[in-house]
């Protein structure tokens, strides 16, 4: 690599404050504390498994809810992203991943498009109301992939295959996730350019 995918955001309103740097060449490498441990928690594996080097600090209105914090977060993760990834010049452009966790098994496609877009099925009844270690309610999940998806730009259909644990279920979804972000991200030597007919993504 010539030049640095890194990016350095940080987004301030009366509802939560977000301080974010990646590096989308990095080893998974993260330091993460966004005030809500079960999304700091899905954020570190995401960081694990995508090979993106992550450090978030996140503060916010959680005595209320965590709604807002989280959902900043990942509005600031995508844009991030977005940033980071430049002209897409090299990359693979698309990743497919399924990831078991015990009883769970989760499946997940991105397309590095620039034309956001969300597919999410799977879940069972119930678990969108499900407090996630009494905190993070599982109707958070597909939250944040709406926001990552809309602010990075990317096509995402993640799949709940099976699963029984809430915890399980959430947490194969973040590392499918991001397993096929970094087969996407990556950088291919074989691909000329912007891997698209158009000329740009």
């Amino acid at each position: 690599m010539t030049n640095a995918r890194t990016a350095s955001l940080t987004r301030t309103t009366s509802e939560s404050s977000i301080e974010l740097e990646l590096d989308l060449d990095g080893r998974g490498k993260s330091d993460i504390s966004t005030s809500v441990p079960f999304f700091d928690h899905m954020l570190t594996a995401f960081a694990k498994h995508s090979l993106t080097d992550l450090r978030v600090r996140a503060t916010g209105d959680t005595h209320i809810d965590v709604h807002h914090t989280v959902e900043d977060t990942a509005i600031v993760l995508g844009q991030a992203v977005r940033e980071a990834l430049g002209d897409k010049s090299g990359i693979a452009r698309y990743g497919d991943a399924l990831v078991p966790l015990d009883e769970a098994l989760a499946q997940a496609v991105v397309d590095i498009s620039g034309r956001p877009f969300l597919v999410h099925e799977g879940e069972p009844d119930g678990f969108a109301m499900h407090l996630i270690g009494g905190h993070f309610t599982g109707s958070m999940v597909r939250h944040t992939f709406e926001a990552f998806a809309f602010h990075a730009g990317l096509t995402m259909h993640v799949r709940v295959v099976s699963g029984r644990d809430p915890h399980h279920i959430a947490e194969a979804e973040y590392k499918a996730l991001a397993r096929a972000f970094r087969q996407a991200k990556a950088i291919d030597p074989l691909v000329d350019g912007v891997p698209s007919t158009k000329g740009a993504l």
